[in-house]
């Protein structure tokens, strides 16, 4: 066995989590870079091509709101990849890692990520667009797996498991039993 091993005591959220990171991190930042140098052509391009055709068909909005409109979602997508790098770099410090500290970044990243591919696929749904809505909802998917796995999965506290050890077991009865 290793002693020192890095991912000695890891979750299988956290292992869930760390996937889902080096998807979204490297995939949403590459995005929203390219809206950033080129607003109108980064809009149009295929991750974000749903939004596009809804903001130009459906609201009929002038080119300088376009333009705005592809910033803010440049915007939101930075923000969620923000959140789930904050994830990655304090899921490698091993005290936060075991007292969980690493969860609200997560659950941020996760909240909002749903938030944004679940508008994009109901975008891409709305015109027509089918790639870009298999796109989305795979990532829609992939972000509600990983909240489901953080719902199930029991919380890890190794003071409960000392207090439980020095405290003895009861009985349906109630009289104390000796642990063993």
């Amino acid at each position: 066995m290793i002693k020192n091993c890095v991912i000695r005591n890891w979750r299988l959220s956290c292992v869930n989590g760390v996937l889902l990171a080096l998807y979204f991190v490297p995939a949403w930042t590459v995005v929203a870079f390219q809206i950033m140098v080129s607003p109108i052509q980064g809009l149009f391009a295929r991750p974000n091509i749903a939004v596009a055709l809804f903001i130009s068909d459906h609201l009929h909005l002038s080119s300088i709101d376009t333009v705005r409109a592809a910033w803010l979602l440049a915007l939101a997508r930075l923000t969620v990849a923000g959140f789930f790098a904050m994830f990655l770099v304090l899921i490698l410090v091993p005290r936060v890692r075991k007292v969980a500290g690493y969860v609200e970044a997560l659950s941020i990243g996760l909240g909002l990520g749903s938030l944004l591919a679940f508008t994009s696929m109901i975008l891409a749904a709305k015109v027509g667009e089918t790639q870009a809505l298999r796109l989305h909802a795979t990532e829609l998917l992939m972000l509600l797996g990983t909240a489901i796995i953080m719902l199930v999965e029991k919380p890890s506290s190794p003071a409960t498991a000392s207090v439980s050890a020095s405290v003895p077991a009861l009985s349906v009865e109630g009289s104390a039993q000796p642990s063993a």
